[in-house]
């Protein structure tokens, strides 16, 4: 499989056939390289410093908290012998992260540092930290960490994923396991990837830059070396295929996580299904999302939603599925109204519903 730059060189070796008048000077596709080149080393150059090894020791099953079966069963000697004085293995599991602000935040992965007692973070010049866990979001697998520095950290700069284009660059750099950072490099694959199976609200990036195991948590970079996407997951059956969580989104939830410790979402409390071709026929829709079922007490039906209505549009904007429902709604205040556009009976319903906080624990059949 030829890797991007070396198609680069062939498309760039085509230039001189397709060039204007003979007048113009004709581009050297080795210099074109070389600058390019030069481009991904001054990226990882400079956001290195930022990019941080993220380490944990897991929490352990204490003694108290083994079965009591276990001592019936085998006996006071043994129990004591085998549960209670054996010492246990220190497993460590290991990620990346990025600093995002000077004060001493990084950005990582929830699943990094899940069920961690102690988390250590080691900086590109080999210093190393005991980190504080100020929030985590299981929901789109992201955490923030505080480390206490002497003095100001480097921080990476910010980017906007909102505007990505298929076939843009993009830099991956990861810094797994304390062995120094790897840099890997590709193009924007696809974006809006959702059903990946990773978290409930996911919106990936895709790329084919490499996300190594020990990667997760690190950024994905833009040629101007800001960061574009927090690195998250590969697909073990698909070579060359990667997930980054869009900085966007990242950075509401870290906002809420440094203010708070959590994340508050927008909830209808509503069960949903996608409208599927078979359906589409039986609503009259072309598209669009299926209420399954409306849960008592909620706000949906406050607003006079029903089971079986068919919602197109959510704040005047289309609604094709489930994951983008889902996404729109959590991410609107509570307490804030919207205006929902439902088929009903094939003929348009407009509602207004005012938007309340997702429960702690959200109902099984609350899609939204």
């Amino acid at each position: 499989m030829k890797t991007p730059l070396a198609l680069l060189l062939i498309v760039l070796s085509t230039l001189p056939a397709y060039a204007e008048p003979r007048t113009q000077p004709t581009l050297d596709p080795r210099a074109l390289l070389h600058a390019l080149e030069e481009a991904f080393t001054t990226v990882a150059d400079r956001v290195t410093p930022a990019v941080v090894n993220v380490s944990t020791v897991p929490r352990k099953q204490s003694a108290e908290e083994t079965p009591e079966r276990f001592r019936e069963f085998f006996g006071e000697e043994f129990y004591e012998r085998f549960f209670r004085r054996r010492p246990r293995e220190d497993t460590r599991a290991s990620g990346s992260g990025v600093t995002v602000d000077p004060r001493g935040y990084i950005l990582t992965n929830n699943h990094v540092i899940e069920n961690a007692q102690d988390i250590t973070v080691r900086l590109s010049d080999g210093r190393k930290f005991t980190a504080k866990l100020v929030g985590r979001d299981p929901k789109t697998d992201l955490a923030v960490l505080k480390v206490e520095a002497p003095s100001p950290l480097p921080a990476a700069e910010l980017g906007d994923s909102d505007h990505l284009r298929v076939g843009q660059w993009a830099i991956a750099i990861g810094n797994p396991f304390g062995l120094d950072r790897t840099v890997t490099v590709g193009i924007i694959s696809a974006t809006a990837r959702n059903r990946v199976g990773v978290a409930t609200y996911e919106n990936f990036i895709q790329t084919d830059a490499s996300i190594n195991p020990g990667n997760s948590g690190g950024p994905l970079l833009n040629l101007d070396g800001r960061v574009i996407g927090i690195n998250t997951a590969i697909v073990a059956a698909g070579q060359g295929i990667g997930f980054s969580i869009p900085i966007n989104q990242a950075k509401e939830v870290m906002r809420q996580l440094i203010a708070s410790g959590r994340v508050v979402r927008g909830w209808l409390g509503i069960a949903i299904q996608d409208v599927t071709d078979e359906l589409a026929g039986t609503f009259g829709v072309k598209e669009g999302v299926l209420v399954a079922e409306v849960m008592k007490g909620g706000p949906a039906e406050a607003a006079g939603m029903r089971q079986g209505d068919v919602i197109v549009e959510l704040g005047g904007a289309p609604i094709k599925e489930v994951p983008e429902l889902q996404r729109r709604v959590a991410a609107v205040a509570p307490g804030q109204s919207v205006r929902l556009k439902v088929i009903r009976e094939r003929k348009p319903v407009a509602l207004s519903v005012t938007v309340a906080e997702m429960p702690a624990e959200e109902p099984v059949l609350a899609g939204a």
